[in-house]
């Protein structure tokens, strides 16, 4: 039995590169998908529904790759590698596919299968983090994730950006402009060439002949991997539950600031709106594409000053500050009518944005057995997944007959709902990140 080494800096970040791909295409996502839509003539209270592919397929496909992520392994490939893989190819495929949309039911249903891809690639990593790294390495790990999440929605949202700026691609292909098409042709090759890179880059650890024997002596079936979903679930620490409760506002907020961003801009900085002015609408969502790859620079400038703050403090302190200042972000945000000072709330919504995407991990790693990484790490998915279908499902109705389908007061509401996560976190236990310690793990 040998034991889990210490990787180096460099080590952590080639490990992690392919996390960058994988959020390049959900920033086209958060920042391109719903002005696709308003494009192709989608009305404001069809775009939350038109985005429930995203929450339905995580909710459905990240906990059954993680358990069968648990199960899997094979002396070549591995145990998460062949779902990176198999998950990239997809969505690279599926991004350079998608601006030919000519269509609303075109688009939606290739939003399906680019979120059933990204869920796919996406789930193993964070079981990746902590299957390689010692306890004191977690942070390092889990926010190096925060840092690439940051880089890769960068790029997606100034490509936006940059490429509207380019003459010959203001041109459309039918509805579609054709600085459309180059960003989502770059996120397709970004996509597979860096989960090509960790997987080259990055050896898994095998398991032990102890645990591979109970791999092999495990039964196979259909329905597997839903039983342990299941068994997953009744055993679930305390502190899951609790971190439940602080993604519940958390993540409805969110999706409330990404469907409205663009048409919340358009309103308060043009005086405009899709149905009002498309071409300067167009202008807005350039914009938008700016700020959101303004606080996504914000997020990797400031992932590895939050594995110092963890580490000090805890994790608990760092993501409670964090939402305290995406909340009070976005309450400021519809009330801006200068552009460029649109970057000082988002610039705290951007710090923020990197606690959300490591910090709540920090949480529970340690409260969950090894053995059960993966299913765990897909359950806390659930918990980001279920308020995205409640918000897909609920916040048209809210937004045409409380808000009157007004973006701005979609953004407004966004921040107060963070506010209630800050309180909610002030209710989950936890304790400092453990010093290194050595953890046995399998032989090579």
């Amino acid at each position: 039995m040998l034991f889990k080494p210490r990787l180096s800096f460099w080590q952590i970040i080639n490990m992690n590169v392919g996390f960058f791909g994988i959020q390049y295409s959900f920033g086209l996502q958060q920042s391109a998908v719903n002005p696709i839509y308003d494009f192709l003539g989608a009305k404001p209270e069809q775009i939350p529904l038109l985005n429930l592919a995203g929450p339905m397929t995580g909710l459905l496909i990240q906990p059954i790759i993680g358990a069968l992520s648990d199960k899997t392994w094979h002396p070549r490939w591995g145990r998460r590698k062949p779902y990176f893989f198999i998950g990239a190819l997809f969505c690279s495929i599926s991004l350079f596919i998608y601006p030919f949309s000519s269509s609303l039911w075109m688009a939606g249903g290739l939003l399906w299968v680019l979120d059933a891809a990204n869920n796919t690639a996406m789930e193993p990593y964070r079981a990746f983090i902590a299957d390689k790294l010692p306890p004191a390495q977690m942070a390092t790990g889990f926010l190096s994730q925060s840092f690439f999440t940051g880089l890769g929605i960068t790029l997606a949202n100034i490509s936006l950006f940059a490429f509207q700026k380019i003459s010959f691609l203001k041109q459309t292909h039918g509805q579609i402009p054709y600085w459309v098409f180059a960003s989502f042709f770059l996120g397709s090759v970004c996509s597979i060439s860096s989960v090509v890179w960790s997987i080259t880059k990055t050896p898994e650890i095998p398991p032990t002949p102890e645990e591979l024997a109970v791999l092999k002596a495990g039964k196979r079936s259909v329905f597997g991997p839903f039983a342990e979903i299941v068994e997953a679930i009744k055993d679930m620490p305390k502190v899951m539950w609790q971190l439940g409760l602080v993604y519940l506002f958390q993540w409805y907020a969110l999706f409330c600031y990404w469907q409205n961003a663009s048409k919340s801009i358009a309103q308060s900085v043009w005086k405009t709106s899709p149905s009002k002015d498309p071409k300067l609408y167009e202008e807005a969502v350039g914009w938008a594409g700016l700020v959101n790859g303004w606080y996504n620079i914000i997020t990797f400038l400031s992932a590895f000053g939050l594995v110092f703050l963890a580490r000090k403090y805890s994790p608990k302190a760092v993501h409670l500050v964090c939402l305290l200042l995406a909340g009070t972000g976005l309450l400021l945000f519809p009330h801006i009518e200068n552009k460029y000072l649109l970057f000082a709330p988002m610039t705290g919504f951007g710090i923020a944005w990197a606690s959300m995407m490591g910090v709540p991990y920090l949480m529970v790693v340690n409260d969950i057995p090894k053995e059960r990484y993966g299913v765990y790490m897909g359950i806390i998915n659930m918990m980001i997944v279920i308020p995205m279908i409640l918000q897909t499902t609920t916040f048209g109705f809210v937004l045409h007959h409380f808000l009157d389908n007004d973006p701005g007061k979609a953004i407004s509401f966004a921040g107060v709902l963070l506010l209630i996560a800050c309180l909610a976190t002030l209710r989950i236990r936890t304790v400092k990140i453990k010093e290194d310690v050595v953890m046995p793990v399998g032989g090579h």
